[in-house]
């Protein structure tokens, strides 16, 4: 791998060459593929927008990042300035770097976005936002040209995937039962929990080389490596669950619309985004941390929490705040 290395750092130092007036670009590019942004995103359109592209938007996130999340730690691929201090360290990470989150959530969330608005216009703007995440990402030091190509590539066979399977999927599960439906969800949480439990079981004889930490330490990188954890296999697990079973619930209650008036739209926000830092900070704060069962426990609760004010807390509430419309009672 030295060769390809050689060669993406060589490409990075170019990028950079290019003038420093790029940074602040790049890292906002950068932020609109980040999960983060895309957690931001999702309640918004779910509860302002269209709850059906949110519902999609939501389930493609988490089974592409689970994906991503669990590839990173069977690669075991490094950061461009973990292996070399010759660059400037513009942003930095703890996870390993192939394959790149940002590049393959890029592709699978703003591809998705382009095919539900099915114009031309949202397709070039879906592919040149993909193109500048993934090339914002070489620039920042943060990744090599195969991390960002193999993110693509595999954002793309996501998006294919979920594309055909999607509608037939829904209608199966909704042939089911409420309990059934429940059932299901928690199945699918925790087969993509068991496939991060996997991979990161698999990672724990593995030993970081040395000069991983040396060369971050030389780049003044604000975080050091610590590529081997479980935290984020936790937080998409739960957040799948939590937002499906709260659908569930709603949608037994009638379900949910996302219309209703432009001020309506806007006003759920204030609650709906307060409830969501209060239960990540506050439930934060006060659960312990660590990589032990209890603090796994309870950090699956926390994001399982999240996920159920998304698609059931926020829209109930709603309702009764009479800034949506009550299905339930035409």
């Amino acid at each position: 791998m030295e060769p390809i290395y050689r060669l993406g750092i060589d490409f990075i130092l170019w990028l950079q060459g290019l003038g420093g007036w790029l940074e602040i670009p790049m890292k906002v590019f950068s932020f609109l593929g980040t999960e983060d942004f895309f957690m931001l995103a999702l309640p918004i359109v779910y509860w302002s927008v269209s709850t059906q592209a949110g519902l999609r938007i939501g389930v493609i996130l988490l089974l592409s990042g689970s994906l991503n999340d669990t590839l990173k730690l069977v690669l075991h691929g490094p950061r461009p300035y973990w292996v070399s201090s010759e660059m400037k360290v513009l942003a930095a990470e703890t996870s390993f770097g192939v394959p790149s989150g940002h590049a393959q959530i890029a592709a699978s969330l703003w591809g998705l976005a382009a095919a539900l608005l099915a114009r031309p216009w949202a397709w070039g703007a879906g592919v040149f936002i993909i193109c500048m995440i993934g090339l914002s990402r070489l620039y920042l030091a943060v990744h090599f040209p195969h991390d960002v190509l193999v993110g693509w590539t595999l954002g793309a066979l996501v998006l294919l995937a979920f594309l055909r399977c999607w509608d037939a999927v829904a209608a199966w599960a909704n042939k089911k039962s409420p309990g059934q439906q429940v059932g299901l969800a928690l199945a699918l949480s925790l087969a993509v929990l068991l496939c991060g439990i996997i991979a990161f079981w698999s990672s724990r004889g593995w030993v970081m080389p040395v000069d991983w930490t040396a060369n971050s330490r030389l780049g003044g990188a604000a975080v050091l490596p610590a590529p081997v954890t479980l935290n984020n296999a936790i937080t998409f697990s739960a957040v799948l669950f939590g937002m499906l079973a709260g659908l569930v619930w709603m949608d037994s209650r009638g379900g949910y619309t996302a219309e209703g008036l432009l001020r309506q739209r806007v006003l759920r926000l204030l609650p709906g985004l307060a409830v969501i830092f209060i239960i990540s900070l506050g439930l934060r704060a006060l659960f312990p941390r660590g990589d032990e069962l209890i603090p796994y426990v309870l950090r699956y609760l926390r994001f399982a929490l999240i996920g159920l004010w998304i698609s059931a807390g926020a829209p109930w509430l709603f309702v009764k705040l009479k800034l949506a419309r009550d299905l339930n009672h035409g």
